[in-house]
């Protein structure tokens, strides 16, 4: 079982293995909390650590109830009022490129308050057998786990990889393996990991990924998806907006990972700006679940949005299109648009950021070919 290891002159250690991933998390009927009961030690954790910072006054603003609406519509869009983020949170670093240089003279997560940090995640190899397969194990990274003090929903943290290493904001294979175990380690099936690749409105140069609580059913969790190499775990989502899709179950972390990041470094390599979405989901399929599986949220899907880079200041008045957008959570900056905003023009406003789709459909056919000679 996972463990907490206090050590006065050090973060908190969150020490976990393979057997702490929950694999009977299951989703009750329309857009309210999973079934899940009790909570998980991860989940526990992160939500006490982030209430606790909450009350000790270090986030920006004091996060409440956010205002909440479902947009009528097929896409079931959850649209929720967050002003304070607009106003308040750091002004995003000037990027021109996806693969710029890490800059140790701009804002980077060494520069953070200890205080921010509620503990450093841990995979202890020694305590089980961990599921690998045929291949060797690889380690996972030293994870920091810190509030996000500018947060878009309620638990919203920053899943930083040894902050001292300064990688910049591109995906690893470790990165990407304990973002998919974080989604396993909790029981709640509102528990989202998400990244901004920069030019996919990525603000801080530094690697690290999103991680918050949404009660809230997305569309991504069940959305028909096509085989394309489903041995490596990848299809193509048959719904807008366009993409790609990755799923995985406790068994097959290791390998999963190791293919998202091939993806990734594909489209690092060429330019092509990215955001992922992880959420607990369905087993893949080209059709809608029966009743029967529907709720089932046994393993993580793994979204993968390639888009048009967007640098410069330039962002959108209504909500940016960034990780949560993609996959249906819409936090927006004023009232107005909250109120007013349809998913016609939520649909406009996302396409304005999506590939062409003749490009899109060539980099389908390049990855097809690149994960199945890999």
């Amino acid at each position: 079982m996972s463990n907490l290891k206090a050590d006065p002159t050090m973060p908190l250690q969150f020490v976990y293995t393979y057997q702490d991933f929950v694999t009977d998390v299951r989703r009750s009927s329309g857009n309210s909390p999973g079934m899940a009961s009790p909570l998980a030690k991860f989940d526990t954790t992160i939500q006490a650590g982030w209430r606790d910072r909450m009350e000790r006054g270090l986030f920006r603003y004091h996060l409440g109830d956010l205002q909440t609406r479902i947009l009528p519509g097929s896409h079931g869009y959850v649209a929720q009022l967050n002003i304070q983020r607009g106003v308040e949170r750091r002004k995003p670093q000037e990027i021109l490129s996806i693969q710029q240089d890490f800059d140790a003279r701009q804002f980077n997560f060494n520069r953070i308050n200890p205080e921010e940090i509620i503990f450093e995640m841990i995979k202890d190899t020694e305590r089980g057998t961990a599921f690998h397969g045929n291949g060797p194990v690889h380690q996972p990274c030293r994870m920091v786990v810190l509030v996000n003090v500018s947060p878009l929903e309620f638990g919203h943290c920053l899943f930083v990889p040894n902050p001292s290493c300064c990688l910049p904001q591109v995906l690893t294979r470790s990165a990407i393996q304990v973002g998919i175990e974080s989604v396993l380690l909790s029981s709640d099936p509102g528990f989202r990991v998400g990244f901004n690749s920069l030019g996919a409105f990525a603000s801080v140069n530094h690697l690290h990924l999103h991680g918050y609580y949404l009660d809230h059913e997305l569309k991504i969790e069940s959305m028909p998806v096509k085989p394309l190499a489903p041995e490596k775990g990848f299809y193509r989502l048959l719904d807008f907006p366009a993409g790609f899709l990755f799923y995985t179950e406790s068994e097959e972390v290791e390998k999963v990972a190791r293919a998202v990041c091939e993806v990734t470094d594909f489209l690092v390599d060429g330019n092509i700006a990215h955001n992922l979405f992880l959420s607990r989901g369905c087993l893949p399929c080209d059709r809608i679940p029966d009743e029967k599986n529907l709720s089932s949220r046994k393993g993580v899907r793994i979204a993968v949005w390639p888009r048009i880079s967007c640098f410069g200041a330039k962002e959108e008045s209504a909500f940016n299109v960034a990780l949560c957008e993609l996959a249906g959570h819409l936090p927006f900056k004023s009232k107005k648009d909250y109120e007013l905003t349809t998913e016609k023009d939520v649909v406009d406003i996302i396409h304005r950021y999506l590939l062409p789709e003749r490009e899109f459909h060539r980099l389908e056919q390049q990855l097809t070919c690149h994960l199945m000679d890999s």
